[in-house]
């Protein structure tokens, strides 16, 4: 009896000294960064219960290239940029009779097209998001309840012919959920329009190029991205997978910014503020685990293992045909879009792209994520930025 009790008691102490090892072990893989290069960016925003990361990531690079020409901070009104997409996705939608999808979702260039074609205000301009529903933050469940029907039913109507009023309808439901918009306000002491307003800010909005990088379209050519929320069919310049990391780069160490669109939905993507190309083959046999059991464990379980891995979490090296069949077959959805600033690297030596999120001060980098470059050029479906910003050679042989 001795014996077990003494075999136990040795037992509880080797359980307990593993027990502690993995959370030791997580403690040491935590990464602790050290910025490589960080260019200004204006204040983190929360888009709260709303699919407008578009809007929120595009204006905050606008922002950003403000910040670079003149060193003037602004604050441009999303809801303004939101206002007319939503009217024009409609219109859309009804002119094609529901073959373009309608939705929350956008791209990097509708807040583009909408300063070119109809300005912006400052945020102070329009009421506040949230503040027509009675809220503090963005909610658009309701908006999008009532919303979405009547646009599918004109949209799939039978009628031989529609009446003149239907955009004034839906323009009162957008008004009454995201509040009128601004045909004149004063700014900092001056009357402006929301065009003149735009004047003022000193873009040159034909500045701004997409790039992407798939084989399915001849490389150097534009070519329109086929997902839903590219419904003004808008192109995107076409370059290998080698090139991406190095306009990236380019970019950033010439003090410009990235607008970054792409796949959040993958494990590594973490709400603790990290985005790492986790290889799961190469984990699963860190975990000792046979692939069926892997396939089995809970989502929290993977998390917890990829988590305590840390810094040492084995990645993908992305290849073109990797990026092109998780495309293909649906693994790389264009769910997220977000603003590159920066770059850093942990203890290990790996570099990460500094990447500003719109969920407010979350994550443990208060609303900052930091991205391996293998995840970012994995999971980029396109990105935005100063064709100024291009290394010269891309630059030429784009034409642009």
């Amino acid at each position: 009896m001795k014996k077990i009790l003494a075999l136990s008691f040795a037992a509880m102490l080797a359980a307990g000294a593993n027990a502690a090892e993995p959370k030791d072990s997580a403690k040491s893989n935590k990464p602790v960064f050290i910025t490589i290069k960080a260019n200004p960016i204006t204040s983190i925003k929360d888009q709260n219960r709303s699919g407008t990361c578009w809007a929120y990531s595009t204006l905050s690079f606008l922002e950003s290239e403000i910040l670079k020409n003149s060193g003037k901070t602004y604050d441009l009104c999303e809801t303004f940029v939101v206002s007319h997409t939503y009217m024009d996705r409609a219109i859309k939608t009804v002119r094609m009779h529901g073959d373009v999808s309608f939705s929350q979702g956008g791209s990097a260039y509708d807040p583009i097209y909408c300063l070119q074609n109809y300005g912006i205000c400052p945020e102070e301009a329009m009421a506040l998001p949230g503040t027509p529903i009675g809220d503090s933050l963005n909610n658009y469940n309701e908006f999008f309840t009532v919303m979405t029907p009547y646009v599918e039913a004109l949209a799939k109507s039978d009628a031989k012919k529609l009446t003149p009023v239907w955009q004034k309808g839906l323009q009162g439901i957008i008004d009454a959920y995201l509040g009128e918009k601004p045909t004149e306000f004063e700014y900092e002491g001056k009357k402006y329009t929301p065009k003149s307003f735009t004047e003022s800010l000193g873009l040159n909005l034909d500045d701004y190029v997409s790039i992407t990088s798939y084989t399915h379209h001849p490389f150097w050519k534009p070519f329109v991205v086929e997902v839903q929320d590219n419904w003004r069919w808008h192109q995107s310049y076409n370059v290998p997978i080698e090139e991406l990391t190095r306009i990236i780069d380019t970019a950033i160490n010439e003090g410009y910014t990235i607008m970054w669109g792409g796949d959040v939905s993958e494990d590594g993507f973490t709400r603790k503020g990290l985005g790492i190309a986790y290889d799961a083959k190469l984990v699963q046999s860190l975990s000792g685990s046979d692939a069926a059991r892997w396939l089995r464990l809970p989502a929290t379980k993977k998390s917890e293992k990829y988590d305590s891995l840390g810094v040492n979490a084995p990645e993908l090296v992305p290849t073109q045909e990797m990026r092109q069949v998780a495309y293909d077959n649906w693994e790389t959805t264009d769910d997220h879009g977000m603003h590159i600033y920066g770059i850093a690297k942990d203890q290990n030596g790996r570099e990460y792209y500094m990447v500003k999120n719109s969920w407010g001060e979350y994550g443990d980098y208060k609303g900052t994520w930091y991205m391996t470059k293998a995840f970012v050029t994995y999971k980029l479906m396109d990105m935005m930025l100063n064709k100024n910003a291009l290394p010269k050679d891309i630059r030429k042989k784009l034409g642009i």
